[in-house]
């Protein structure tokens, strides 16, 4: 099945954060030269929702807090699959494991074949919702991404063990977060990082999370309060 290139994709993405109290560092890595969305950029790992995420099953869901944000003018399903999306994602590009020892109780769809092997259940709990961004019109591809923030210490794999990660990202590492800017990257992914860095030391839920909404009309910057607006059934 071809893909839309038109189309705004939902898509999640992972900040990971060490040390976080003492001398926090986040785990980037390198797309690739060909990569038709962000060409040697140093990113987050992360990539777009799967239709099949919706159905996966977490053996914890995401803080309520959290869902709550996602909800926030889009679609309430959406506090679902995006927060599995993004444990895939971390999954595929890195090898890390957010997840609690568990059995599958139903078919494991073929892109979760390889976590559910771990004998692990995708756990979203850990996860802080602190971001939300969309893609500006005229890109090759456009992204309704939400990031997320998660301390090293809910991953129940080797932190520093990348061998089950994919290709998708090279040069995987830790980076001090006060050297992170030193990287090329996308400028989104720099103003996530301020994000990051106010709240580096902050294990609460956010109280608000900042959307940059890039619209055919304008460009916003807002803040999702939780409190959800009616959803239109269409993409922002």
């Amino acid at each position: 099945m071809s893909i839309d290139k038109t189309a705004i994709r939902h898509a999640s993405t992972v900040i990971v954060i060490r040390d976080r109290m003492t001398n926090p560092s986040i785990l980037m890595g390198q797309r690739g030269a060909k990569a038709a969305f962000m060409p040697n950029k140093f990113v987050f790992p992360g990539g777009a929702v799967d239709a099949a995420d919706a159905h996966v099953p977490l053996a914890t869901p995401l803080n309520a807090q959290c869902a709550s944000r996602i909800q926030d003018d889009a679609d309430a399903a959406l506090s679902h699959a995006i927060p599995v999306a993004a444990i895939r994602e971390l999954w595929e590009e890195t090898g890390l494991i957010l997840g609690t020892k568990g059995i599958w109780e139903r078919e494991v769809p073929k892109d979760w074949r390889s976590f559910a092997d771990t004998g692990h259940l995708p756990h979203a709990n850990p996860l802080q919702f602190v971001f939300r961004a969309l893609t500006p019109p005229g890109r090759p591809r456009r992204f309704d991404a939400r990031f997320f923030l998660v301390d090293v210490d809910d991953i129940a794999s080797d932190p520093d063990n990348f061998d089950a990660a994919c290709d998708e990202l090279s040069h995987l590492q830790w980076v001090p977060l006060t050297d992170a800017r030193k990287f090329d990257m996308p400028f989104i992914t720099e103003v996530v990082l301020a994000e990051v860095e106010a709240r580096a030391r902050d294990l609460s839920a956010p109280v608000s999370v900042p959307y940059f909404k890039n619209n055919d009309e304008e460009s916003l910057f807002l803040r999702l309060k939780g409190n959800a607006r009616p959803y239109n059934g269409q993409d922002d």
